[in-house]
């Protein structure tokens, strides 16, 4: 079994005080860049979503 482990850290450069969910965000940090971190990051995932814009365009 192959683990795939990707580190999500705070950027090394002052960011301003604000909203923990606005200095996340702007880090990159929020749930939103998380999953689209994963999604870039597993083939897997990759491989299905293609697969499938195929199928469906093969369809038409």
């Amino acid at each position: 079994m192959r683990v795939r482990v990707r580190t999500l850290t705070l950027p090394d450069t002052y960011q301003d005080h604000d909203t923990p969910d606005r200095m996340y965000a702007e880090a990159g940090l929020d749930a939103a860049a998380i999953v689209a971190k994963v999604n870039e990051v597993l083939p897997e995932r990759k491989a299905r979503a293609s697969n499938v814009v195929s199928v469906a365009r093969r369809q038409r």
